[in-house]
């Protein structure tokens, strides 16, 4: 017979023959047991023998009531026996039977009478364990309502991985009935979710056995389509006690909620992980470049494509940033990541350059009210708004700017600029909390920013000062030939006090000076110029240096507890002479032709200030041609050498044969390491006949 020509089941499929025989019967272990009117057992099952402990050779024949049941219970399970076979009505309830081993079980009983074709009757016993029963039923009560009443999806597919049924929970997931899935595949009922990939899983859970836990589906149903939702699911193959394989097993539970708090929550702990690390990196030096530099390699990548520190120019010229409602922002950039590569990085001001922005543009808006302006999405006629110019909103529009975000940098209650942020492609647009994170950053970073400005303004100042307090050109002597240097310390360094002088006197003589005030600042400035001008007061009288320091020396006292060391030496051209005094100062240097580069061998003396103890004076040959290198120690001290191996440097250096200016060049290359955090002054005068 073809499978057409098959007999239809109840279900309206062909049959397909025999199938493996379910497992559930064989866990009840329903035992068999037919009675003839007498009550004599005509069949015992092979359960029955296991259930009530007799083998079939011994009940065979016997009357059941006597084998089974206790005496007391002759009477009534007698009538019980009588109804069945008179009326024809079963009979079913639990009922206790004596075991061979003498014990009492409870059996749960459905009786109910036959009859063969010969019109003869019979009794059909069919008895089950009740404890076994019994924990069957619980577990099918307790199954059905957790299934019921679970917040968690659940839902069954046959072997062709088509709903058989639904809890409640999964109807509301899906927005649709039970009705709706039985019968369906999961594409048919859940078009909006990957449901292919889903069934895809759920036949290899089919045939391998190996369970999928807690994996990830995201998508929409019909009970929310306008929003995504994030499930995580598991499936299991379903089989009987006997290995059949009855359908996939699939549990739902919505953890949308759960994942939007994770990522809040790891959002949260990258932003403090990034202020932790600004913290970490911003303000490193005082140097204005250096510091806004550095709050724009920690907002790129982790906040934005592009970002760009600007600081009005008039904050830092030193003057009042308040902007009216009609006034243009001028600008001036100070640092910009990355430093090339997009056409968005293009259309930025580069660092140095100062740029006016329209009144209507969102950075103008940004310092002048001291608010933060956000465009989540950018469109393309907010581009003019946000570029300088026409150029660059076009090289905006093409490196595809599509979010911007720019926060004020405000310190001390001033707004000193902005902090400019831009997202190009493959980017999500910025949100509130990039805005909290962006001000954190331009919070913290203001304040170290305007430390760094009002350093460098002062540092500005005190060099400005001390310059103007230095002789551009040591004036021109017959007798001698000078070049001077003074080169500041490193950009993150205050100035200090360090001085040089040549000073002409009667008879063809010169002083020649080089000094150091300890300590840095305009204050160091200040006492050097009152130093100088006292030397030069002093110069006037002609007298012996050691004299000339010792009145230095009062000077000093006088000056708020300042501390200075400072050579001072008198040419003599005609005595062909040098008369040196030392007050505490690095010994000068002789440099002869035909002799070796030398240190003069000078009593050290006392620093300035000190007081109370004498100076002296050395005189030295000093011929035409001979040289004197002043220098302060910013040019030979370093913390990775000794001092005498830096002064051994210095006279190696040293050449009678080389031009003085070719010389100054070469001692500052050589000697001076532009982190150096101190100034130096170095003054070379060599000896020239008289006309």
């Amino acid at each position: 017979m073809s499978a057409a020509e098959a007999p239809a089941t109840e279900s309206g499929e062909p049959a397909r023959g025999p199938v493996r025989p379910g497992g559930l019967l064989d866990v009840l272990g329903v035992a068999s047991v037919v009675l003839d009117t007498d009550g004599r057992i005509v069949l015992w099952s092979p359960q029955a023998e296991e259930l009530f402990g007799y083998s079939a050779q011994e009940a065979l024949g016997r009357y059941a009531a006597r084998l089974m049941v206790h005496e007391r219970h002759i009477q009534l399970v007698g009538k019980l026996f009588a109804d069945v076979m008179r009326t024809g009505q079963s009979w079913a309830g639990g009922f206790p039977v004596r075991h061979k081993d003498g014990s009492t079980r409870l059996v749960e009983f459905r009786n109910m009478r036959l009859l063969d074709d010969r019109g003869d009757v019979f009794a059909l016993g069919l008895a089950v364990d009740q404890s076994t029963v019994r924990r069957l039923e619980q577990d099918v009560a307790l199954s059905e309502r957790m299934v019921k009443q679970s917040p968690i999806g659940y839902a069954v597919l046959d072997t062709e991985l088509r709903f058989v049924s639904v809890n409640p929970a999964l109807e509301r997931i899906n927005g649709l009935p039970a009705a709706e899935h039985v019968g369906r595949t999961l594409p048919e009922v859940l078009p909006q979710l990957d449901a292919a990939a889903l069934e895809a899983a759920a036949r290899r859970v089919l045939e391998t056995g190996v369970p999928l836990v807690d994996d990830t589906l995201v998508g929409r149903t019909p009970a929310d389509e306008g929003t995504d939702h994030i499930w995580s699911h598991s499936l299991y193959r379903l089989e009987d006690t006997l290995g059949n394989v009855l359908g996939v097993a699939v549990s739902l539970v919505d953890i949308t909620e759960q994942h939007l708090a994770s990522q809040e929550a790891e959002a949260a702990r990258c932003r403090l992980a990034v202020i932790a690390d600004a913290s970490a990196r911003i303000g490193t030096t005082l140097e204005l470049e250096r510091t806004a530099s550095e709050l724009a390699e920690v907002a790129v990548p982790e906040l934005a494509d592009v970002a760009a520190v600007d600081l009005l120019d008039a904050v830092v010229e030193g003057r009042p940033s308040a902007l009216g409602p009609s006034e243009s922002a001028v600008i001036r950039a100070l640092a910009l990541r990355p430093e090339t590569g997009s056409e968005a990085v293009r259309a930025a001001d580069r660092p140095g350059q100062i740029a006016r922005y329209a009144p209507d543009r969102l950075v103008t808006e940004c310092v002048r009210t001291g608010e933060a302006v956000l465009v989540p999405r950018v469109r393309d006629e907010d581009l003019p708004r946000i570029a300088r110019s026409a150029e660059a909103a076009k090289l905006l529009g093409r490196a595809g700017l599509h979010s911007y975000l720019a926060v004020p940098l405000i310190a001390r209650g001033e707004v000193l600029g902005a902090l400019d942020l831009k997202r190009t492609r493959n980017r999500a647009p910025f949100d509130k909390d990039d805005v909290l994170l962006a001000r954190e950053l331009a919070a913290r970073a203001a304040v170290q920013i305007d430390n760094a400005r009002w350093y460098q303004n002062a540092r500005n100042t005190a060099l400005t000062l001390q310059r103007s307090l230095l002789p551009s050109h040591p004036p021109v002597t017959t007798a001698l030939e000078v070049a001077s240097r003074y080169q500041p310390a490193g950009a993150t360094s205050e100035v200090g006090g360090d001085w040089f002088d040549v000073i002409p006197l009667e008879g063809d003589k010169t002083a020649l000076v080089v000094g150091d005030v300890m300590g840095s600042g305009v204050s160091a400035a200040a006492t050097m110029g009152r130093l100088r001008t006292a030397t030069t007061t002093l110069a006037a009288l002609d007298l012996d240096p050691a004299r000339l320091l010792e009145h230095l020396d009062k000077t000093t006292s006088a000056l708020d507890h300042s501390i200075a060391t400072c050579v001072y030496a008198i040419h003599d051209p005609h005595l062909r002479q040098c008369r040196i005094a030392n007050a505490g100062h690095l010994p000068p240097a002789r440099v002869r032709p035909g002799h070796a580069p030398e240190l003069l061998d000078l009593p050290t003396g006392v620093p300035l200030g000190v007081g109370g103890v004498a100076f002296s004076s050395v005189t030295v040959d000093f011929a035409p041609g001979d040289e004197l290198v002043f220098y302060t120690d910013g040019l030979v001290e370093t913390r990775r050498h000794s001092l005498d191996e830096r002064l051994a440097s210095l006279l190696s250096l040293l050449d009678p044969a080389r031009p003085l200016e070719e010389t100054c060049d070469l001692l500052l290359r050589m000697l001076h390491h532009p982190d150096n955090h101190d100034d130096v002054a170095l003054l070379i005068a060599r000896a020239q006949e008289l006309p």
